[in-house]
């Protein structure tokens, strides 16, 4: 029943808590003093990038609503001796580039088109909304199509907030798999179970990583369709564990962070509700936590320095990211 959710969504609500203009939710667990004692997780100065490649072969594919970055080159070296054939060709930019090719230096240029969450990214908390209202209760129509002028992302870039102590999750390495069975629901007694059998706790400002082992899926199958539909992921259940703990942001390695499969018949992607728009939680989606997930197991050190910060876009409701741990 919606009104289950619904309850547990007032109950563990953020809105006003830091303020009624307050648009970084959670992130404010993250003071100054957490940043600077979760410098010292940084023991070993082991670094571990945990994003997708930006390229063509992503899990969105060629169609819909995201797809696949698209790389552009706009100069490339095949145009070594171009300058000889522009000049007295066109018009201010053609002249522009025989002057810039007189002498011995040459260039490359090239560009990326694609959607900002089209590959390893943050959620902003104006990404997704309820009953017309935004995280704070800012209202669903103050993201307008020239941007989100409320929630957006460059409000946390411009801050530089996202840098914590973060924990890992291995829950397919709990489970003694490669990767979770498709749809499997993960319940916050397994996170509980998973957390107590890797020796970590999570603490108040923590960012929380919850590996899957999908990533693997998708290398070995490059369906991204099947990918997507059945993906395995957190219970909204998991809404309200990550709130007792203060936990300050949570991503994972598959496309929504919680199950794809639908756990109420009149609602879909519950967590995304509970935890962007009622908690002013964000979400990374499409992280790669295989190296460090290999790393974590064989030293027993799932707790590191995290560093996420997204693009400083403008009116953004979304962001890649190439996030890095540090160990």
């Amino acid at each position: 029943m919606s009104s289950e959710w619904r309850k547990v969504g007032e109950k563990i609500s953020n809105w006003g808590k830091w303020g009624k203009e307050d648009q970084l939710g959670t992130l404010n667990y993250i003071t100054p003093q957490k940043i600077a004692s979760a410098a010292a997780a940084a023991k070993q100065g082991k670094l571990f990038p945990l994003s997708i490649p930006l390229d063509a072969y992503g899990p969105q594919g060629a169609s819909g609503f995201r797809r696949n970055p698209i790389h552009i080159m706009s100069v490339d070296g095949g145009d070594e001796h171009m300058a000889r054939f522009l000049e007295g060709w066109g018009g201010a930019n053609e002249a522009q580039m025989v002057a810039m090719t007189s002498g011995p230096m040459r260039f490359t240029d090239d560009f990326i088109i694609m959607p900002l969450q089209g590959s390893t990214q943050w959620d902003a908390l104006s990404h997704v909304y309820y009953d017309g209202k935004l995280y704070n209760g800012y209202p669903a129509a103050s993201v307008t199509s020239f941007g989100a002028t409320k929630d957006s992302i460059d409000q946390v870039a411009g801050k530089g907030q996202i840098v914590s102590r973060a924990v890992l999750l291995d829950v397919a390495r709990h489970r003694k798999v490669n990767y979770l069975p498709p749809q499997t629901v993960i319940s916050p007694e397994e996170l509980d179970d998973v957390a107590k059998a890797q020796k970590v706790t999570v603490e108040s400002g923590d960012i929380v990583l919850i590996r899957t082992g999908w990533r693997l899926n998708f290398l070995e199958t490059k369906d991204g369709a099947q990918w997507l539909h059945n993906s395995p992921g957190l219970s909204w259940r998991c809404a309200e564990w990550l709130h007792n703990r203060q936990a300050a942001a949570i991503a994972s390695d598959n496309i929504a962070v919680e199950v794809t499969a639908s756990e109420f018949d009149d609602a879909f992607l519950v967590f995304h509700m509970l935890a962007l728009r009622d908690m002013g939680m964000m979400l990374g989606e499409i992280w790669d936590l295989e190296a460090l997930g290999a790393d974590c197991a064989a030293d027993g050190v799932y707790a590191f320095l995290l560093v996420a910060q997204p693009l400083r876009v403008t009116g953004g409701v979304g962001s890649p990211v190439n996030p890095i741990a540090i160990k």
